[in-house]
């Protein structure tokens, strides 16, 4: 039996009669008085904060753990979030009596965590071959830079990561010895491939994998900018020219007959223009 599966009767048997003598809840739980006295000094240690008595319960203790692996998963392993930040925030929700909070003790538990995630989708990914669930692939591909540089190829349906690898070269070779590999264990292929405009990636999907290469989001909106910002640009110098023009004309109307109504006439085109102007600039910027 377990050190909290031990704290769990002891905390019943506590609930049940919490003036109960050592000798007599030893008696009870089947524990020796030291194993009692023991845990029972411990149990009392973490008794720090109002809350503290919710997490020695075993909706507690799971609720526990539940924050503790999200937390982990989620800033740590997704995202990259440094242990001594992870560690800042468990001591900020008061837990630093109930869990190992340094970040030594908080490396160890993400290492232990990594290694249970890679069993799981390992065994999740047998299953499904062996089911004959491994269905074509909608994948996108690029490259990562940590430490090193890692080639991912991801199945943009479900968000499973087919491929990380860390490599040397990011060449067309490297990425299809390593894509081939894979699909050879998974028993399936690629209905198409997401990706940046790299040649190498390009002719991963046209050649190696045989499927339409698309691109992605970023770049299938440059490639709409580009076809109609040269036109935008021209129309905004062109409505600057005219404005500029407008301006320059008005001090050479003073003096001359019917000068007032020249000018106001003049006014009224400098505001036109200004207008082009501002409605080409909005465009512009949009």
């Amino acid at each position: 039996m377990g050190f909290w599966d031990k704290s769990l009767r002891i905390f019943k048997g506590l609930g049940a009669n919490a003036t109960q003598s050592i000798r007599h809840l030893a008696y009870r739980t089947g524990f020796s008085k030291s194993s009692v006295h023991r845990l029972k000094q411990a149990m009392e240690r973490r008794n720090s904060y109002p809350e503290s008595w919710f997490w020695e319960t075993e909706a507690g203790r799971t609720w526990l753990t539940r924050l503790v692996v999200a937390a982990l998963y989620t800033f740590g392993l997704k995202r990259g979030v440094g242990l001594d930040t992870l560690s800042e925030f468990f001591a900020r929700l008061h837990l630093e009596t109930q869990v190992g909070c340094s970040p030594t003790a908080l490396r160890g538990v993400m290492q232990a965590l990594e290694a249970a995630l890679l069993e799981t989708a390992a065994a999740w990914e047998q299953d499904g071959c062996t089911r004959g669930e491994v269905r074509e692939i909608i994948g996108a591909v690029d490259e990562t830079f940590l430490e090193r540089m890692i080639l991912v190829f991801m199945d943009l349906s479900t968000g499973y990561l087919v491929l990380e690898a860390v490599a040397n070269d990011r060449t067309y070779a490297t990425w299809k010895t390593l894509v081939d590999e894979r699909l050879k264990s998974l028993g399936t292929g690629v209905l198409y491939l997401v990706s940046d405009r790299a040649k190498a990636l390009i002719q991963l999907a046209e050649h190696g994998l045989e499927c339409l290469s698309m691109p992605d989001f970023f770049h299938v909106t440059h490639e709409i900018i580009k076809s109609y910002a040269l036109a935008l640009g021209r129309h905004l110098r062109y409505a600057h020219q005219e404005l500029t023009t407008a301006t320059e004309a008005l001090p050479r109307l003073q003096g001359r007959p019917h000068a007032a109504q020249d000018a106001s006439e003049a006014q009224a085109l400098v505001a036109a223009r200004q207008a082009e102007v501002t409605r080409w600039e909005e465009a512009h910027h949009a």
